[in-house]
């Protein structure tokens, strides 16, 4: 290590949960005790360990699922993916067991809820999140956080998964769509006869089908870039097809701005 370089923060694995062999909840507390670095909801974390006996740490980006009031630790949602290719530092990270020490990089990243507009006014139109997968993550700090802070901004949130058992914090997302009339959950499954969807009874197709007809019925009205501001988190074909499906509607995506920098839609490729 050169001389005035600081050391590599620790952390050590303080909790697992496995929801399927490929799929897990994860919290990494700083080794030292302190508390977790300040970020803002939707921010990333890089997670480093040394692969192969390298000296050398090799570090990957997961989104924090956590909110930022939560102190104690960070929280990940990450999925082992073993095709096209398998990933290394994921796949190291799964054998690191409760207990285990790693590597991380302070929180950073700009996929952050907007609430203010381009004049600088409040941005009250309707969040709509859209994610697959583990594009997941960043939502459930969006929306731990705007409950914690007593946010009164309506917001949906759809999630697509290929099994039923993938729905990560499915229980957590019903109960505060039961207590909250201003959070609408949907949530669809791409492979309802997999053995690890079984007793699924509700949506069925990729997350995209949920959006038009099923979308405006729950929430009451039509969709339109006045009143509902999207963010697509997820694979890039879902990206894709919930642009397509959008753009013909005057959404406006944040790679491509209006003349004043205004958009409708904030985008991040996950997986």
């Amino acid at each position: 290590m050169s001389s005035g370089q600081a050391p590599p923060n620790i952390g050590r694995i303080a909790y697992r949960e496995n929801l399927t062999r490929e799929l897990a909840i994860i919290r990494v507390q700083p080794a030292d005790g302190s508390a977790v670095p300040d970020f803002k909801a939707g921010q990333f974390v890089a997670l480093g360990l040394k692969l192969d006996g390298d000296e050398k740490i090799t570090y990957r980006a997961y989104s924090l699922s956590s909110p930022p009031e939560e102190k104690r630790h960070f929280e990940f949602y990450i999925k082992w993916a073993t095709e096209p290719v398998m990933g290394k530092l994921t796949s190291a990270l799964f054998d690191v067991g409760v207990g285990g020490e790693l590597y991380w990089r302070k929180p950073a990243g700009a996929f952050t809820i907007e609430d203010r507009k381009t004049d600088g006014t409040p941005e009250t139109r309707r969040l709509v999140l859209v994610a697959s997968g583990t594009g997941l993550a960043p939502f459930i700090s969006y929306v731990m956080h705007l409950k914690n802070i007593g946010s009164k901004r309506k917001v949906v949130l759809l999630h697509g998964a290929k099994y039923a058992q993938e729905l990560g914090y499915r229980a957590m997302l019903e109960k505060m769509a039961a207590d909250n009339p201003d959070f609408k959950y949907l949530p669809t499954v791409s492979r309802p006869d997999h053995p690890l969807s079984q007793g699924w009874r509700g949506n069925t197709g990729r997350v995209e089908t949920l959006l038009g007809p099923q979308l405006e019925k729950l929430v009451g009205e039509k969709i339109t870039p006045a009143n509902s501001f999207f963010h697509i988190c997820g694979y890039k074909g879902t990206i894709d097809s919930v642009v397509s499906i959008l753009s013909p509607l005057g959404f406006v995506t944040n790679r491509n701005k209006r003349k004043d920098g205004s958009f409708d839609i904030k985008i991040e490729t996950y997986g």
